[in-house]
């Protein structure tokens, strides 16, 4: 079974391009935190040692689309997919090897920005909003008698 679930933030924005035949597909780079916790992560910091791994995620079709317009350097977003590995060869001969995961799913959970500056949000909100709501309602419930119920 080839199966993938990680949970990390964009290093930079998704990067949206199409295919020949007009199918949209995004590139973009998961920070995922390694899990390092304490003294073992101020040991890794002191050392230079990366305390995430940089995955690569590919995206296709209107999912790509969503990614490249709701997502951004920073975001915070969860993958269900699939690892692809490959090879190639470059100009001087040397043969590179990737490892990429192909998004089956991308969720978004949050972002770098809070939630009042994202595209259609307030950025003010009503405080006065809930006092239309008041406490007067509470007469809407009544007591059942246990007899009226037909089960």
């Amino acid at each position: 079974m080839n199966s993938v679930v990680l949970i990390g933030r964009l290093t930079r924005d998704p990067d949206l391009k199409f295919t020949p035949s007009g199918m949209a597909f995004t590139r973009m780079t998961l920070a995922v935190d390694k899990e390092l916790f304490g003294d073992k992560k101020q040991e890794a910091i002191n050392q230079g040692k990366p305390t995430a791994d940089f995955i690569s995620i590919s995206v296709f079709g209107k999912q790509a689309e969503n990614c490249a317009n709701y997502l951004a350097k920073g975001s915070m977003c969860a993958v269900n997919g699939r690892i692809s590995t490959g090879s190639y060869t470059t100009q001087s001969g040397e043969k590179k090897y990737t490892t990429d995961v192909i998004a089956n799913r991308v969720e978004f959970i949050g972002s770098k920005q809070s939630a009042s500056t994202l595209p259609g949000k307030p950025k003010n909100p009503d405080s006065n909003f809930f006092d239309d709501f008041s406490d007067d309602d509470n007469d809407i419930f009544q007591p059942v008698d246990e007899e009226d119920i037909p089960f």
